[in-house]
């Protein structure tokens, strides 16, 4: 039987050269899991499923509404803060879907339950899905470049208070 005695090092007592071999060779610590769920659930919760999404040159997002249009954009209105990018889209749209719609179910209206109108609303209904999806992709991949950045790479090492070798490598 032979004993080896292995000496472990904090992140911050790693020489320079071994901290940056811990950050480069952990870079995918912060995705290499479920990351972007909390995002997922956001829009879930405004009543849009994302369905996949692809991040970089192809950057993108597919899904569809769980609910009415109109009632995803007053969902982002009582769930997201003025200042947010998702928050002028809906704003945005109710102010073109409204006023149609407001004729559409007009009973007093030529307009009423017109043909052309309603395609108005939808074509309305998928800019604002295709809007949303959109921003969801940015969201996306702003979250996953933080999440393989030093700084989180390093927030994360000294979170969970990981030992290491002296060449970076956890124990």
């Amino acid at each position: 039987m032979k004993t080896i005695e292995i000496q472990i090092y904090k992140f911050d007592e790693l020489s320079e050269n071994a901290k940056q071999n811990a950050l480069n060779k952990y870079c995918d610590i912060n995705v290499c899991h479920d990351w972007y769920e909390f995002t997922f659930d956001d829009a879930k919760e405004i009543g849009l499923k994302i369905d996949s999404f692809d991040l970089d040159r192809n950057r993108h997002a597919n899904g569809i509404f769980l609910l009415a249009a109109n009632e995803v954009a007053q969902n982002i209105f009582n769930n997201h803060g003025e200042n947010c990018k998702t928050f002028k889209i809906a704003a945005s749209f109710i102010e073109d879907w409204q006023p149609i719609f407001n004729d559409y179910m007009n009973e007093d209206s030529k307009n009423y339950e017109c043909n052309d109108l309603e395609d108005k609303m939808n074509d309305l209904e998928n800019d604002f899905l295709k809007s949303l999806l959109h921003d969801y992709s940015i969201m996306l991949q702003n979250e996953c470049e933080y999440l393989q950045s030093e700084e989180a790479i390093k927030e994360t090492i000294l979170c969970n208070d990981y030992d290491f070798t002296a060449d970076g490598k956890i124990y």
